[in-house]
């Protein structure tokens, strides 16, 4: 089992020190061609064929990682933090002891080699403000992703974050990615990975697409909508059933009256009372299919 790192600090300083007319190209080179395969999984090119086109500096904009051309003396502080050599060997410790206890399962992992790599966050992202300075991808198994405003409290969360990410890298091994996936099954992915990460880590380590939920709130309003939606496809739609209102809206989909990451927070609380009810491991409910675990768990709805 490999896996490696993309050490974003060094690429940074470069970028900190460049000409502003040189910064996207040693970001999108230096940073993002490693993660070529990943980026095209998302139909997203390194370069657009046109100049302002969509590509992968755009494509980075839009998930909330800062732009090049705002790398500069105003961000030295926060490349210093993301330099440290103990919070690269830390991070790679977090994603090797997330895949070891699937192979400790006897779970014959089909990916064999990891990339990893730890951007900057833009602090002024609306999505970024929300989820407390700190995000992540793990979508595609081989590549994991994860960006943050670097502080004392994402830096303490990255291992955490880290494993919620390799979770999904792990399922999507094993569970085929649909473009026409259900909002069931997303929300059943996401309890999945952070049931798996606060399990390494703890409870106090739990997202804010957690924490920022009561279970007043979850009984009495995010339950008696979700459950009659499960099947909504289609990420514009289920976007907000997921993501909540406020997101949904700066992204112009609908709206379901529904707060900050419902879906994140239904979905971690749904298996949590699965893997309760039937004794599995979050590990073993990992490469279950997802109505597998909805259909186990029906009375969750009625708690």
């Amino acid at each position: 089992m490999k896996v490696s790192a993309v050490r974003s600090d060094g690429v940074y300083a470069r970028i900190m020190s460049a000409p502003l007319d040189k910064k996207d190209d040693i970001y999108r080179y230096g940073l993002m061609m490693p993660f070529e395969r990943k980026w095209a999984c998302y139909n997203v090119p390194i370069k657009a064929k046109t100049p302002g086109g969509y590509d992968v500096i755009m494509a980075s904009g839009l998930l909330g990682h800062i732009a090049p051309t705002k790398v500069d003396e105003t961000q030295k502080q926060n490349i210093q933090l993301i330099s440290d050599d103990q919070l690269w060997e830390k991070s790679e410790a977090a994603i090797r002891e997330s895949l070891n206890c699937f192979i400790e399962h006897g779970i014959d992992l089909p990916v064999q080699e990891y990339l990893f790599t730890i951007l900057l966050a833009n602090a002024e992202n609306p999505y970024i403000i929300l989820n407390e300075g700190y995000c992540g991808d793990g979508g595609i198994p081989g590549y994991i992703f994860s960006w943050l405003v670097p502080n004392e409290y994402t830096l303490e969360h990255l291992p955490a974050a880290l494993a919620h990410e390799t979770n999904h890298n792990i399922r999507f091994q094993f569970i085929e990615w649909k473009n026409d996936i259900t909002l069931g099954e997303m929300m059943i992915s996401e309890g999945l990975a952070e049931n798996f990460a606060t399990s390494l880590y703890g409870e106090d380590k739990a997202g804010p697409w957690v924490t920022k939920t009561d279970m007043a709130t979850l009984r009495e309003l995010i339950k008696p909508i979700i459950r009659i939606e499960l099947n909504v496809q289609g990420f514009e739609n289920l976007n907000a059933y997921l993501y909540g209102d406020e997101l949904a809206k700066l992204q112009n989909f609908p709206q379901v009256g529904l707060p900050y990451c419902a879906g994140y927070a239904c979905g971690y609380h749904l298996v949590k009372h699965y893997l309760k009810k039937t004794g599995k491991s979050v590990v073993e409910a990992t490469l279950l299919p997802a109505k597998e675990i909805l259909d186990a768990a029906e009375e969750f709805w009625n708690d």
